[in-house]
C-alpha cells in the first residue's frame, strides 16, 4: 500500500503547469470582425472584447494585455486617439497595439505608426500573416 501511494505521489509531482494563455483585447466595433478574428484567435489565446476606442483603452489599463488588435474607426473614440491615450499612460505604453483596419488608404499606416501603433495590418485579415506578426509580438 505503502509503494502504491509513493508511485501516485510521484506521478502527482510530475504534472507540469502549462504557462497561461497570452491575452489580446481586440477593440472593434463590427460584430462580424469581431466574431472572425475571435474565432481565429480563442483556441491560442485569451481574448478580451471591446466595441469602441474607450472601452479600449479602459480595458487595456485594466486588464492589461499582451498584445492589442485596434481597429481606426471606432465610435466614441477612434483607434487613433485610443491608441494615443494606451501609449500616454505608463501603465499600458510597452503592449503592443497592431491596428487592424479597411482603412488602406496612401499614409494610413504611417497615420497609425504615427498615433503609436505598433504595427498595421488591413482588412480583409489575411491569417497567415496576423499569425506570423502574433508569434513576432508575442513569441
Amino acid at each position: 500500500m505503502a509503494d502504491e501511494a509513493r508511485d501516485n505521489l510521484g506521478a502527482a509531482a510530475r504534472i507540469v503547469r502549462e504557462p497561461p494563455m497570452k491575452r489580446i483585447l481586440i477593440v472593434e466595433d463590427v460584430a462580424l470582425n469581431r466574431d472572425l478574428l475571435t474565432q481565429l484567435l480563442e483556441d491560442e489565446y485569451e481574448i478580451l472584447i471591446a466595441v469602441d476606442g474607450a472601452d479600449g483603452v479602459d480595458m487595456a489599463i485594466a486588464h492589461r494585455p499582451d498584445l492589442i488588435l485596434m481597429d481606426l474607426s471606432l465610435p466614441l473614440v477612434d483607434g487613433w486617439e485610443a491608441t494615443r491615450r494606451i501609449k500616454a499612460n505608463a501603465t499600458t505604453s510597452a503592449i503592443p497595439v497592431m491596428a487592424i483596419t479597411a482603412n488602406a488608404m496612401s499614409g494610413d499606416e504611417d497615420r497609425a505608426r504615427a498615433a503609436g501603433c505598433d504595427d498595421f495590418m488591413t482588412k480583409p485579415v489575411d491569417e497567415d500573416l496576423l499569425f506570423a506578426k502574433l508569434q513576432h509580438w508575442l513569441g
